[in-house]
């Protein structure tokens, strides 16, 4: 009988992660065979390299270690996909890391779902903003967005909160529906992540939502890439992103109403973020910015554009004056979770 391949690959892209990895690692082993980990050590320059092939010497049936030159997170993420054998795919970022009794309970459901010769394209859990000196720690739940309990289409979707996307950290895709979707995440660019829970779910059509807390997201390092400060530096990146986000976007009519309603939804985030950093950045090169990706977006995709607009928060960052969204930007950043 041939050998089942694992039900699930994490993909661990590590960048100069060494005081990180051991603890994302620690959560990720110790489930047998079931659950493939691929570290994939993008061009480090410290230690990383080495416990990375620490972790695959130690469990040689269940953990390897990729070693390549920087390409940034997308490279990463693109060598973890393309390694990837198991049947469903996620990716845990280094300084990050998962509840083990949560992701017990989705192997389990992995497995019941494989043992009935059933597809499921995309589960859906919860994540925790494990924020750094906050003891209280913020969950996104979708109890309201999806029901519990059964596998469902775009139909029984219903609309989410200003505050809630499909993040990449609460998705476990089947991994032939990602390569099949042909993404391939931009090199040396930061927020991919935004690309890489986008551009494959019009080709989703399998839906399960299972309440458990798995993914536990470390924030609130002054060096991080989602630090307000950080992202005006790289504002050009969060362009290029939106440029690709707008291109995988269907036209409506082509897709669900709902998945393109939800569509719509995660754009519009991307765009008030870009928008509202270039404002605060306030120099004329942020400025002329902001106004691109608007014109960029009429200029290709002219009807999404519109229904990205159609949003209060979109309308209010393109169209007030200076003054409003900055004023505003302690509400923004309560509701999107700037850092």
């Amino acid at each position: 009988m041939p050998e089942q391949s694992p039900l699930l690959t994490v993909v661990v892209p590590s960048y100069n992660s060494e005081a990180y990895l051991d603890r994302a690692m620690a959560t990720l082993v110790g489930y047998g065979d079931e659950v493939e980990v691929v570290i994939v050590d993008d061009g480090s320059t410290d230690a990383t390299a080495a416990v990375a092939d620490d972790w695959a010497d130690r469990h040689p049936t269940c953990v390897r270690a990729i070693h390549q030159e920087n390409k940034g997170h997308g490279g990463a993420v693109n060598a973890g996909i393309a390694a990837a054998s198991g049947t469903h795919i996620r990716v845990v970022d280094s300084d990050d890391w998962v509840d083990r009794a949560a992701m017990t309970r989705v192997l389990d459901l992995l497995r019941s779902e494989r043992d009935a010769g059933r597809d499921l394209d995309l589960l859906v859990t919860n994540y925790v903003y494990e924020k750094q000196g906050k003891a209280h720690k913020a969950v996104i739940r979708y109890r309201n967005v999806l029901p519990q309990g059964r596998t469902v289409g775009w139909d029984e979707m219903r609309r989410c909160r200003v505050d809630q996307y499909l993040m990449m950290h609460a998705l476990t895709m089947r991994t032939e529906l990602v390569r099949a979707s042909g993404l391939v995440l931009p090199e040396h660019t930061f927020y991919v992540d935004y690309l890489y829970s986008f551009a494959p779910i019009p080709l989703v059509r399998t839906i399960r939502y299972l309440d458990v807390d798995l993914y536990r997201y470390f924030i609130g390092r002054d060096d991080q890439s989602v630090n307000e400060k950080v992202m005006i530096t790289r504002l050009d990146q969060l362009e290029r992103v939106n440029k690709g986000m707008v291109a995988a976007m269907p036209n409506r009519g082509e897709v669900p109403a709902n998945l393109y309603r939800y569509m719509v939804h995660y754009l519009r985030i991307n765009f008030v973020v870009t928008a509202v950093m270039a404002q605060l950045s306030g120099t004329d090169e942020h400025l002329a910015l902001k106004n691109r990706i608007w014109r960029d977006a009429e200029a290709t995709a002219p009807r999404v554009a519109a229904d990205v607009e159609s949003g209060v928060l979109a309308r209010i960052t393109r169209r007030a004056r200076p003054g409003v969204i900055r004023s505003g930007y302690a509400v923004a950043r309560a509701v999107l979770g700037f850092n």
